[in-house]
Formats: C-alpha cells, structure tokens, sequence
C-alpha cells in the first residue's frame, strides 16, 4: 500500500522536474552571437589578382606588415555591401587601412560599384570562387574581419557595417595593433 502511494507522485514530480529545465532555459538564454572558429588564427595562405585596375590584388602577406587591417568580403551584386559604403567610407577617413576581397563578381560590376559607391580600399582581390572566403571562415557578404599586424585575424563582424559599428571596429583595430 505504502508502495502505490508513492507511485502517484511520480508524474507529478517527473511534470515538476520539466517546468524546472523549461524555467532555467528561459531564465539562461542560448548564445546567439556566432563565434568564428578563425579568432585567433592567421588568415589563410592565398594570393589574389586584382579586381579592379586602380589597385593592387591581395595576398597573405599584405596582412603581416605590422600594420592592422580590416579585411572586407564583399561584392558588387550584394545588397548590404551598398548599404554599408559609407561607414567603410568613414573607416577609411579615420586611417583604417581596408583591403577588399571581391567574390564572384566581374571586373565591369567591380568598377562600377566602386564608381557609385566610393573606394575605400587600398588592395582588392578577386575571389572568382569564394575559395578565400570559405577557408577564412565567411558564409556571406559583406563580412569584415580585424587582422593585426602579424597576420593573426583578431575579430569578425558577420553582416553590413553600420553606424554604431564604426565604433566597434575603430576600438578592435586600435586593439589589434597594441
């Protein structure tokens, strides 16, 4: 008897026990922010050709002069590369040195793009088939990384840079060269 009465609280313990994981879940939210696995690690080996004539291709050695860069994934056919123009404009006017890697993109749209939207960049490769963008770690344009002086990518921003995230970028570049 004693035996049954203990099994009556059961599924009432066990629906206790499930409010208790569904109450520390809700209270202890899942990360949202993506970690790039290439924090920390030196940007990988290539070589790019020019993409547009105005400036020089890039390559992993443009990034292990001393100097902290930002390294810019964009394209002509994207969107939010537009939109994001004018904080790299403002970037570049407070001495951020920007080295763009152009993705799949032609070298007519290149200049053109660079003729509506500015150039902020000082080297822009053209990676006719994102094999630089998937060994660093990118999954879409635009997308911005902070590589310090030794080559060494510092930090990633997923997405257009905006406004509130000239800031960001200006602190983690001044950061990367310290």
């Amino acid at each position: 008897m004693s035996g049954l009465r203990w099994t009556i609280w059961l599924p009432l313990a066990v629906f206790a026990a499930f409010l208790a994981l569904v109450g520390l879940q809700l209270y202890r939210p899942a990360e949202r922010k993506v970690q790039s696995a290439m924090i920390g690690k030196p940007v990988p080996q290539f070589a790019l050709p020019a993409a547009s004539p105005d400036r020089p291709g890039v390559s992993t050695a443009d990034f292990r002069d001393g100097k902290p860069k930002l390294l810019n994934i964009w394209a002509s056919w994207c969107i939010p590369c537009a939109a994001e123009a004018p904080q790299l404009a403002e970037l570049q006017a407070q001495d951020a040195q920007i080295v763009g890697v152009a993705i799949r993109d032609k070298p007519e749209d290149v200049a053109a793009f660079l003729a509506q939207y500015g150039n902020p960049y000082a080297r822009i490769g053209a990676d006719n088939l994102s094999s630089i963008q998937l060994e660093i770690g990118s999954s879409g344009v635009p997308e911005t990384f902070v590589v310090d002086g030794q080559g060494i990518i510092r930090y990633q921003h997923i997405g257009d840079v905006r406004k509130r995230d000239v800031a960001i970028l200006l602190d983690k570049l001044k950061e990367a060269g310290e």
